[in-house]
């Protein structure tokens, strides 16, 4: 396929038959070679220069996945990427992300104090360099109200930029586009949402703290239900639909171990649906157990634990009692 970047006009390029000049090209795919050359045209001929490649990078992925706690089971779907971000065995997240609705259905991640002290903050979105461009929702140099005239939908975080404040290069991967979907801002982001994910965060703040496992995700409709989805359009970024979450959730996992046997675990659940809620709301209304969610998202969660304390630990629906838990 051949794609054309043009610099400018004749009057633009005077003085340019040689020297530098650059073009911006988006939409690249990681780990492909390309192949370009300039082209200068004056009057009715095309003098061309000669041909240069490049290569683009991948994001640092962890090829080698282990049994980590926070990993749901994967899925199959051919419309889905599952990979994991980090270098060798250290690990950044996990997600699964669904190509066709422009989201991350799930995102996992270990979440301890040493990840969320520090100043790391990027700030600047860009296109996840391992999924395609062309499926990834283009919002990197304005948000929702002016890319979509979508008022009131912010770029929302699925793991937020806060829990990864220790590095540069993990903060940095929070800004991919595959990690972010419209969200409602002012009632919702900034109210019970973001008041659940500082409430998570502070479970690692106690003397008592261990490593909190975390999967966040979007749920379209319920399994076995027909919700109807609403899209945003636009004229000016691409895609110009994309659909909007009907569901917002989160799952938390804590262990108790001796030696290296985990003998115990705690988990609890959060459903919201993707409205506006009022000052005050306390996410605390909208605990369930991690087995509801299951049945809501077809998604098995924390599948690596063993089963008779997974079992248990999947029926808890009290806040109070898995913040206690140690």
């Amino acid at each position: 396929m051949t794609e054309k970047a043009y610099y400018g006009d004749a009057y633009a390029l005077k003085g340019l038959a040689s020297g530098r000049f650059s073009v911006p090209v988006t939409g690249l795919s990681s780990g492909t070679t390309y192949y370009y050359r300039a082209v200068m045209q004056v009057g009715e001929k095309d003098f061309y220069g000669s041909v240069k490649s490049f290569t683009t990078q991948s994001a640092p992925v962890v090829t080698n996945v282990p049994q980590w706690l926070e990993m749901p089971a994967q899925t199959s779907a051919s419309n889905c990427v599952y990979e994991s971000l980090g270098r060798g065995t250290s690990r950044n997240y996990s997600y699964l992300y669904d190509k066709s609705m422009y989201a991350e259905r799930w995102c996992a991640y270990p979440l301890t104090a040493s990840h969320t002290s520090g100043s790391a903050s990027t700030g600047a979105w860009s296109f996840n360099p391992n999924i395609p461009g062309s499926a990834q929702i283009d919002v990197r140099s304005s948000s929702y109200p002016t890319a979509y005239g979508a008022t009131g939908y912010s770029r929302g975080h699925i793991i937020p930029n806060a829990d990864r404040k220790s590095s540069s290069a993990m903060n940095a991967q929070t800004y991919y586009l595959t990690n972010q979907v419209p969200q409602l801002q002012d009632k919702f982001n900034n109210s019970v949402w973001g008041s659940l994910e500082n409430g998570v965060r502070s479970l690692t703040l106690t003397s008592s703290a261990d490593t909190v496992y975390v999967v966040s995700g979007v749920c379209f409709q319920k399994q076995g239900a027909s919700e109807t989805v609403d899209y945003l359009t636009s004229s000016t970024v691409t895609p110009s639909r994309i659909p909007v979450a009907n569901y917002f959730y989160k799952v938390l996992l804590k262990v108790r171990r001796s030696g290296s046997t985990i003998t115990a675990a705690s988990a609890i659940g959060f459903w919201f649906e993707h409205r506006n809620y009022t000052s005050g709301d306390s996410y605390t209304n909208y605990s369930v157990s991690v087995d509801q969610i299951e049945s809501w998202t077809g998604f098995d969660f924390f599948v690596n634990l063993p089963d008779s304390v997974e079992s248990s630990a999947e029926t808890n629906t009290s806040w109070s009692s898995f913040q206690s838990f140690h």
